[in-house]
């Protein structure tokens, strides 16, 4: 699409609009950040043309030059058509007020835990700064090892991935933060290369997608790394690997904070005698559980 193919289009209202109708008539799925088609068109143009993300209405009917118009069609074409995230295409996601560099390298950020960690995991943890060593078992981008680094000033943390790819974002994000004194990058499959570490809080966002699940994901999804979303024919895979093995990394106070998507009935089904705390979030109380260490299985 070049600028020669929509000469009626001259001012951000008139892009505006125009993305609004491709996304609408694409039939775009919205769960990266947006949740909807006129957010994600305000977003994408704001940020093509370097912006302030919070001040649409100044510049509604600035007229734009050439080579904004030809960057802001592509922009629009390559979400409307081949259906790439918007976070994909501006290297940007947010987890509250924190931003992240991403890429295909990494699923995109978005993470209940994020919320649990503005309030430090209260009540759970009552000393924040008795928290010396924490754990982010598959780290991604780096997101939630950066947010816990902020919430718990004295900690030392391990982000771990399986993937070189995602532990390289996450280095960028780690650097870009200036926390590389305090956040080690770990390449693990899981607890694999952590032996004799303890921690005295873990946390995880592990793939949690189920296998019928995975089929109807929308396009969207599909651009992001499969690994990080399927686990397994119902999803629970990397959750019974943690579950099994976490009490011989956590201090004898500790306590293991894990997200699991919708997958609570079936995690009750498959664990019936684990004391499950389902932690509250903005979306209910069945995405995280809690478990503390002498609740763990222990083997």
């Amino acid at each position: 699409m070049t600028t020669q193919d929509s000469p009626q289009l001259l001012t951000i209202r008139d892009f505006l609009r125009f993305a609004v109708s491709q996304f609408n008539q694409a039939g775009l799925y919205f769960g990266h950040g947006s949740s909807n088609a006129y957010d994600e068109a305000a977003y994408l143009i704001l940020k093509t043309l370097h912006l302030p993300l919070d001040q649409l209405e100044p510049f509604l009917d600035a007229r734009l030059i050439d080579s904004e118009c030809g960057q802001i069609l592509d922009v629009i074409e390559r979400r409307a058509k081949h259906k790439i995230p918007a976070a994909y295409l501006t290297h940007e996601a947010w987890l509250g007020d924190y931003s992240f560099y991403v890429d295909e390298r990494v699923i995109i950020p978005r993470s209940f835990i994020a919320e649990l960690l503005q309030t430090q995991l209260a009540p759970w943890i009552t000393e924040p700064d008795d928290i010396t060593a924490v754990l982010d078992l598959c780290t991604g981008s780096g997101c939630l090892a950066i947010l816990m680094a902020h919430a718990f000033e004295y900690a030392r943390l391990d982000a771990v991935d399986i993937s070189v790819q995602a532990l390289a974002v996450a280095r960028k994000n780690v650097q870009d933060y200036e926390l590389g004194e305090r956040i080690d990058l770990v390449e693990s499959d899981l607890f694999s290369a952590l032996q004799g570490k303890r921690y005295d809080l873990i946390i995880s966002n592990p793939p949690y997608v189920n296998a019928e699940s995975m089929e109807r994901l929308p396009q969207e999804y599909q651009h992001e790394p499969q690994n990080a979303l399927a686990s397994g024919e119902d999803g629970l895979d990397a959750t019974r690997q943690i579950l099994q093995q976490a009490a011989r990394y956590l201090t004898d106070d500790g306590i293991l904070v894990v997200e699991i998507g919708h997958n609570r009935a079936a995690l009750e089904q498959a664990y019936p005698k684990l004391p499950f705390t389902w932690l509250e979030t903005s979306a209910g109380g069945e995405f995280v559980f809690l478990l503390q260490r002498k609740q763990l299985p222990h083997s």
